[in-house]
């Protein structure tokens, strides 16, 4: 099977090594060409272009920021959609706009192609070790066309029905995702401020009901001032407001989601977005330092 992937960031790297080293051909494109490098010298091709990458390919794969860059990628000059062919399935396993994932399979369907919208969680560690939980949303005979692809960069995958459903499967995943990293963080910051031993605590709550996949991965990272990105700030600050705006159109009450919102909102404007998300304890120091609480302005309006 012939793949083409777009996007070579801190995930779309090591989930297109996935894909070379399980026997798939291979070709690359992404907009700093030297982090193709370590692909290209491991057999795969590059291509000079989005539709250079989806022509000739069986599948097409993009792992990219935000709505707008896939938007530009898929139908921009040199975009996807001119070097699709009818038959081929496009897999955007970016985190985007549910409603323009819907859209744009409505536009791809014009060439007579196929758009699964495939988000993943499981953070730059999920994508190294090939163990990302992968949430598709599409035909369903295009998902099983997938599944050998998806088995070489994930382990726990799902098809979640319509397509738009897997990005909003993982809406709900990043708003759980940061509400947890909130608990962790005044937790932490709790415990600082008590003038305990943040070790000895996060030993103890680590163990009992307070436990959580936050607490054993990001926790450690804190206690170490490691605030190296597995996932920055800036996009679970992106992937709240999309929740965000989804949730405005429901026209329902989620505070849990306007809070974290504000709080990763803050972080960004604070020069904080290129932290992991371990990071957001830094507004609670930041906060401190200046007037020994919360700022006001951090709550939600």
């Amino acid at each position: 099977m012939k793949v083409g992937f777009i996007g070579l960031g801190i995930m779309g790297q090591p989930m297109a090594r996935h894909l070379l080293h399980a026997g798939f051909s291979l070709k690359v494109h992404t907009r700093t060409a030297a982090k193709a490098a370590s692909l290209l010298a491991g057999g795969a091709e590059w291509a000079a272009s989005p539709a250079a990458a989806a022509a000739g390919s069986d599948i097409v794969i993009t792992m990219l920021p935000d709505t707008p860059d896939v938007e530009a990628v898929f139908f921009g000059q040199n975009g996807v959609y001119e070097g699709l062919r009818a038959g081929q399935i496009v897999v955007d396993m970016s985190t985007i706009s549910p409603e323009a994932t819907v859209k744009f399979a409505e536009r791809l369907r014009g060439k007579k192609c196929e758009l699964l919208d495939a988000p993943v969680s499981g953070g730059e560690n999920g994508a190294i070790a090939g163990t990302l939980t992968i949430m598709a949303g599409g035909d369903e005979r295009a998902f099983q066309k997938c599944l050998p692809l998806f088995q070489a960069m994930g382990k726990n995958i799902t098809h979640c029905g319509a397509g738009g459903n897997g990005q909003r499967v993982k809406l709900v995943n990043q708003v759980i995702c940061a509400l947890n990293i909130l608990a962790m963080s005044e937790g932490l910051q709790l415990a600082g401020s008590l003038g305990l031993d943040r070790e000895k605590v996060l030993h103890i709550v680590s163990s009992g009901a307070a436990g959580s996949w936050m607490l054993s991965n990001l926790a450690p990272r804190i206690l170490q001032n490691d605030f190296r990105p597995g996932f920055m700030i800036k996009l679970q600050q992106k992937d709240l407001r999309l929740a965000s705006e989804a949730i405005a159109a429901l026209g329902e009450n989620f505070p849990g989601t306007v809070l974290t919102y504000s709080l990763f909102t803050k972080a960004v404007e604070q020069g904080l977005g290129e932290q992991g998300t371990q990071g957001l304890i830094n507004v609670f120091k930041q906060a401190k330092g200046r007037s020994g609480e919360i700022a006001p302005s951090m709550t939600p309006k």
